[in-house]
């Protein structure tokens, strides 16, 4: 893809500063995301900062209820499965439980200051591949209800896990570039689902998830240049969506409601404008049978720890994937 006339995006390693998007990413994972924040065009001018909604106001759920919930089956609405493959996303309500919530909440605090540290405000801190070190997480990205989900949706007999991610945009954040995910996921295959998790409401100060409906937005962008040094992608995507009257979801999130988008959705974020980090549980799944591409690009980031032992043009089926979800007969890992 061209690159622009911006200036050096001293976010980028010093390996990728150089040439097209065509190379493996060379820094870890919090460095793909302290990059991928800067592609975002902001509102520069300040803006107080209001309290957030907190954590949901229950007693934690035991470590035992939470395995336990993420076990059952959910009764998906059929009319939730049509939402989905007419607009790449959908939005689906009490997936968890307010004191599921409220516990995975507290033990991600846990984790992200372990790794992060408090000193984070206007960061967009990150954790991934979670579930290989903590059991509370790994019950998340195995869970038979939330990959059950994923594979319904896709209308696959199966999906397989591709990572788990905590996404915390920290107070005074800015906003999420928009995308789509098939760019960002080196596979040879569309049929890819997100489950994004917020780990309390969301309303609208704090940066809730926004969509462009419709599986073929894809089709009205693909001529734009991705940008790997400044925010023209991110502005010229806005304004695609502006000129072709795509409708976008922009709406809070209720305490436990959980949106699945596919790899094919353009999504953005806004900023988080409240003294409480915005956080979320993100796991990815796609379709068993998937190969990786022959050609990954930085844009995939770290995708050789998701799939440890696979090279390009390989069948996507490490150890690290395992089937989390089936539409029928058994919905346990496998």
């Amino acid at each position: 893809m061209a690159l622009t006339d911006q200036p050096e995006n001293l976010r980028l390693p010093e390996a990728n500063r150089a040439g097209g998007i065509d190379q493996d990413w060379a820094g870890d994972d919090q460095d793909w995301w302290d990059w991928y924040v800067t592609l975002a065009a902001n509102d520069h001018d300040p803006a107080d900062l209001v309290p957030g909604p907190g954590l949901p106001d229950v007693e934690p759920a035991s470590d035992e209820q939470v395995e336990r919930e993420l076990a059952e089956p959910y009764d998906l609405d059929p009319a939730a499965v049509e939402a989905f493959a007419r607009d790449a996303f959908v939005k689906v309500p009490g997936v968890l439980s307010p004191a599921v919530v409220r516990r995975l909440a507290e033990r991600l605090q846990e984790l992200l200051v372990a790794e992060h540290g408090d000193d984070v405000a206007g960061r967009f801190t990150a954790l991934e591949q979670m579930w290989l070190h903590d059991d509370l997480m790994r019950a998340v990205a195995l869970s038979p209800r939330i990959g059950g989900l994923a594979a319904a949706l896709l209308g696959e007999p199966g999906v397989r896990l591709y990572h788990d991610n905590a996404l915390s945009k920290e107070p005074g954040c800015g906003r999420t570039p928009w995308h789509h995910d098939a760019e960002h996921f080196p596979l040879q295959t569309t049929q890819a689902v997100t489950a994004w998790m917020p780990m309390s409401a969301v309303p609208g100060r704090m940066g809730p998830l926004s969509f462009a409906r419709g599986m073929r937005v894809l089709d009205e962008m693909d001529d734009l240049a991705f940008d790997k040094v400044g925010t023209t992608y991110d502005v010229a995507v806005s304004q695609r969506l502006a000129e072709r009257g795509v409708p976008v979801e922009s709406s809070p999130f209720a305490i436990g409601e959980v949106s699945f988008h596919s790899a094919l959705c353009f999504h953005t974020a806004g900023p988080n404008l409240t003294t409480q980090p915005r956080r979320a549980l993100a796991t990815t799944y796609f379709a068993d049978g998937a190969r990786v591409v022959e050609s990954p690009t930085l844009i995939s980031g770290t995708w050789r720890e998701f799939l440890p032992g696979v090279e390009p043009g390989g069948l996507a089926a490490s150890e690290l994937n395992p089937v989390v979800g089936r539409t029928s007969g058994s919905t346990g890992p496998a």
